[in-house]
């Protein structure tokens, strides 16, 4: 079973889980079996239309999924996906 890395700022939706195993082979239903999982997650994660949300960056072991087969990436019982909302702020000058 592939494990996902959970970050720190939403595992408040996971139980305080920080990895969850799941049987999934491609990128899409993992994340589908993510938010079936934890229901919470699922406003954070996903858009109006079921796809994963622009501002959250999924890797794939190393990878970014959109330098591979994006959504449709396939995943095995070794993959590690990482899940990095992506952050912004700052100060402008």
């Amino acid at each position: 079973m592939a494990t996902v890395l959970i970050p720190t700022p939403l595992r408040k939706f996971t139980n305080h889980t920080s990895k969850v195993t799941v049987r999934s082979t491609k990128v899409s239903d993992v994340m589908m079996e993510l938010t079936a999982s934890f229901p919470d997650l699922t406003k954070h994660l996903m858009d109006a239309d079921g796809k994963t949300a622009s501002f959250i960056n999924i890797f794939v072991d190393q990878d970014d999924i959109r330098n591979l087969n994006q959504e449709q990436t396939e995943v095995t019982a070794k993959t590690v996906i990482s899940i990095v909302p992506a952050i912004a702020g700052g100060v402008q000058k």
